[in-house]
């Protein structure tokens, strides 16, 4: 969900209506809230049984925030991009822009950008990115299982692929600052700044 909500907005396009059960704004607060402690109790459980150095959330006078804001900008235009070209992941983000999206008032948007990017982040920026080490294998290895997390059939493969690409990217920035702090403001912002759009666009 975090990197595919604001094409539609960007492209002034009408996505189809899935044929799926309507979730309520509570089903989809509470989803968020336990996926995100669960992944915090992984991430625990992880440096439990594999004592790891974390990736530091090094704060570098406020650049690695602002690195990660300028990343996140840049991911969401990429989405916007790739959802204008690839009719099959055009698809996949609509059923989650009228899924998750809709029932939430605005308010409930700041969670949708915290929850997410920082737990998901935590795990497989700061815990499995270091623990299989800080090279292309564990930036590989560390986006396959992010992109693996996002299945949700098989008719959305092409959301996998593409979150399996952004978690190349967020690995990358990771591994070429040195901050968990910057993968963590650029996912936040690519959520916040879609699901904004989005609402935006709705509520004319």
């Amino acid at each position: 969900m975090e990197v595919t909500l604001a094409f539609n907005i960007v492209f002034q396009q009408t996505p189809q209506t899935p044929n799926t059960e309507t979730l309520t704004r509570i089903q989809i607060l509470t989803a968020m809230g336990v996926t995100a402690v669960v992944l915090l109790i992984v991430s625990r459980l992880w440096l439990l049984f594999d004592p790891t150095e974390m990736m530091p959330l090094a704060w570098a006078e406020g650049r690695s925030l602002l690195i990660g804001v300028a990343l996140g900008l840049g991911i969401t235009a990429a989405s916007a991009i790739a959802y204008r070209v690839w009719a099959a992941y055009r698809q996949s983000a609509d059923f989650y822009l009228a899924m998750v999206i809709k029932p939430l008032n605005w308010i409930d948007l700041i969670w949708l950008g915290l929850l997410p990017g920082m737990s998901e982040e935590l795990l497989f920026r700061g815990v499995m990115l270091p623990a299989i080490g800080l090279t292309w294998f564990g930036i590989l290895i560390s986006s396959a299982c992010f992109g693996v997390m996002h299945f949700s059939g098989s008719q959305h493969v092409s959301y996998v692929i593409w979150a399996t690409i952004i978690g190349g990217v967020l690995g990358y920035s990771a591994v070429a600052t040195g901050s968990l702090l910057v993968p963590i403001a650029a996912h936040v912002t690519t959520n916040l700044v879609s699901a904004c759009l989005w609402k935006l666009d709705r509520s004319r």
